[in-house]
């Protein structure tokens, strides 16, 4: 017995492990799982351990996200009004107004991803003018997924956008009558005018961004997140933007192991930044907490296709081949793994045309490389995949985005987008994740709710039941089947023993839950590496404290995270037990919610999620 040794009994434990796929216990020493099975012998395991009772809930392994972009996503959480999952147009105008009265010269508010118009009830963006009636001199900036900004007056004369700003190549800032820009910014096709703009924002200082990405790392956890690969993104340049993340894992304090891919920032200089970086960091090169894991996703900025289903395919110019093989030949020649950000089949093709000629010369098989998306993929290069030994990690997407889809190109071409069991039965491995936080939301139950019900979030039935998934194939997705994205198979993704003890006790049984509701799961229990990183309701108490969200004027602070249902918060409302007290609990509510608000804000915060104590 050691002083780590800590047993979870009473839970429905669903192991992914093939040879014991279930069990009631489990057992955990020094960061792994060491017992598996009946309560009974794991209590002899571990005589001494210290108990955690499940009260017979659902334990599943820790969620992995096999894309997503949570080092860029942390430096900017804190100051990011979050519409992921809100029900109604009229909601989030509604928090829009009070972070608009809460935000402080010369800061911005800003809504950035995560959400469609589909989600609300009205069905609806809002309007430049009701944005612009709320907020007539704080900047105001949503981005909605890779098609569209709204920027207000405020934000306008900020950026500096006139009636002589010219449009940049690729994206289209909308004028009125009198050539003066209205507000709306397009991408049309690609996405730099958008982010570009955001960038144009003031930043957190260094200490506000460990916050924030501490807060992010929380938020991820009480989803049941533990593990993800980190795609990189534009402006989130190496090793700069890095130095938030690094520090954290110097400290001790990543409460997700992260894998990381490297991203190149500027077109015509691909070459010489992977040139450079395969002489900087090796693939593998880190801990189990956090490493490297290769290049990409943008691999050459002419081999980049855009998924916004609004505007026609882009075809990628003729100079894609000729820029890509040098970058892949060097990336093989120093068994570097990649991934390729490629929406349409059109990239794909030509794309393995290149790995073809560069795998004749340099054999591809063992390099775990792959496409990210591939929405429209063919069962041709699906098959051609196969061949060179590539994968396909796909995204929930389509989730924000099918309404889209099925208006340009038809319901019928929908029912393969992409097509999971095809390249599930073509052998190709197959992983799953979000690609958040600017498209889709981080919430990995969205992404499952998705493989499962083939839904949007606006509702909508995509898929044929030849294209969906059971549940516990889509479980698996989320988490074995993504290690191989990270060349990390056989190390975590199952509750078995020998493997990384992260792991989530859910708020319902994923199994048994109406489909309806698997959207609205959460983690009551997060451990990661055997330690709780996180805790609602009676294990709260079990988890660590997180400072409060700076700066004061957060979001986060009021808002939190992804939006709970009424249901979620009266049930962490009574697990607290509370009654008719928050004035006192206020603060340990707002713990709950991962939102940490002071105390003095408790009444504000309460009152904003119709907590009806606050009327005694």
């Amino acid at each position: 017995m050691t002083a780590n040794d800590l047993i979870v009994v009473n839970a429905k434990v669903t192991t992914l492990d093939r040879q014991n796929p279930s069990a009631d216990a489990i057992a955990i020493r020094d960061g792994r799982f060491i017992a598996v099975g009946p309560e009974a012998d794991v209590r002899a395991s571990a005589p001494n351990a210290e108990v955690i009772d499940a009260k017979g809930r659902r334990l599943i392994p820790g969620l992995i996200d096999s894309h997503t972009h949570v080092i860029r996503g942390g430096l900017n959480y804190n100051m990011e009004l979050r519409w992921d999952g809100v029900p109604s147009l009229s909601d989030a105008m509604t928090m829009l107004k009070r972070q608009v009265d809460r935000t402080p010269a010369p800061q911005w508010v800003r809504v950035v991803g995560g959400f469609t118009e589909h989600q609300f009830a009205e069905k609806r963006l809002p309007t430049l003018e009701e944005i612009n009636a709320l907020a007539p001199d704080t900047p105001v900036f949503i981005l909605h997924m890779y098609d569209r900004a709204l920027l207000n007056a405020a934000a306008l004369r900020v950026v500096g956008y006139t009636k002589g700003t010219p449009n940049p190549p690729g994206g289209e800032i909308v004028r009125d009558g009198a050539g003066n820009p209205t507000g709306l910014l397009l991408a049309q096709p690609n996405a730099t005018i958008l982010y570009s703009t955001l960038a144009k924002g003031p930043k957190l200082d260094p200490d506000y961004q460990i916050n924030s990405s501490r807060h992010f790392m929380r938020e991820l956890n009480s989803l049941g997140v533990t593990s993800v690969i980190d795609a990189g993104g534009g402006f989130q340049n190496y090793p700069d933007d890095y130095e938030i993340i690094e520090k954290l894992h110097t400290d001790g304090q990543l409460t997700v192991r992260i894998s990381y891919n490297l991203f190149t920032q500027k077109p015509k200089e691909e070459l010489a930044d992977f040139s450079s970086w395969v002489n900087q960091v090796t693939p593998g090169q880190g801990d189990d907490v956090y490493r490297h894991n290769g290049a990409g996703e943008m691999l050459v900025y002419s081999a980049a296709d855009f998924e916004d289903f609004r505007v026609d395919r882009p075809d990628m110019p003729p100079n894609m081949e000729a820029d890509l093989e040098p970058v892949i030949r060097l990336l093989a020649e120093n068994r570097w793994p990649w991934r390729l950000h490629a929406t349409y089949d059109e990239t794909i093709d030509r794309a393995l045309d290149v790995f073809e000629r560069v795998n004749h010369d340099v054999p591809l098989q063992g390099i775990n490389w792959f496409f990210d998306h591939a929405e429209t993929i063919s069962d041709r290069n699906i098959d051609r995949i196969a061949a060179l030994g590539g994968g396909i990690a796909v995204q929930h997407r389509m989730a924000f985005q099918g309404e889209y889809f099925v208006e340009r190109y038809g319901a019928k071409a929908a029912e393969r987008t992409p097509p999971i069991r095809r390249i599930m039965e073509a052998g190709v491995p197959v992983g799953a994740g979000t690609d958040a936080t600017r498209v889709a939301s981080y919430n990995p139950w969205v992404s499952l709710s998705w493989l499962v019900t083939s839904k949007t979030v606006g509702g909508l039935a995509l898929y044929p039941q030849h294209n969906r998934l059971d549940r516990e194939t889509a479980l698996r997705l989320w988490t074995e089947a993504n290690t191989w994205f990270s060349n990390e198979e056989g190390r975590k993704g199952q509750i078995k023993a020998g493997q990384l003890a992260d792991l989530a006790v859910l708020s319902g049984d994923y199994f048994s839950v109406p489909e309806s509701d698997i959207v609205h799961l959460r983690s009551v229990l997060t451990l990661l590496g055997g330690k709780v990183v996180h805790g609602d309701g009676e294990y709260e108490r079990l988890a660590p404290d997180l400072p409060a969200a700076m700066p004061d004027w957060s979001p986060v602070a009021t808002f939190g995270g992804h939006h709970k249902t009424k249901e979620a918060r009266t049930k962490l409302m009574m697990n607290c037990g509370c009654a008719n007290n928050c004035a006192v609990h206020g603060h340990d509510h707002a713990a709950s919610l991962g939102a940490q608000a002071p105390a003095s804000d408790a009444r504000t915060f309460w009152a904003a999620f119709g907590c009806g104590c606050w009327a005694v």
